[in-house]
């Protein structure tokens, strides 16, 4: 992911930073606790798109 555009992107729903997950391939929003996709190096900020993250993904690594 390049670190310019994980700069500039923000979750769709809240505004707030993304934190990249590089094993998962994802852009995790841990305030509305979804995980975006990021399919062929392209982030896809759709809500219908991601997925939900219980506590146990949450919990830092």
């Amino acid at each position: 992911m390049d670190k310019k555009l994980l700069d500039i992107l923000v979750c769709p729903l809240c505004k707030e930073a993304l934190t990249y997950d590089k094993e998962a391939q994802e852009l995790i929003c841990r305030v509305d606790r979804l995980a975006y996709p990021i399919s062929d190096g392209i982030p896809v900020m759709l809500e219908s798109e991601a997925r939900s993250l219980d506590s146990d993904e949450l919990a830092p690594r």
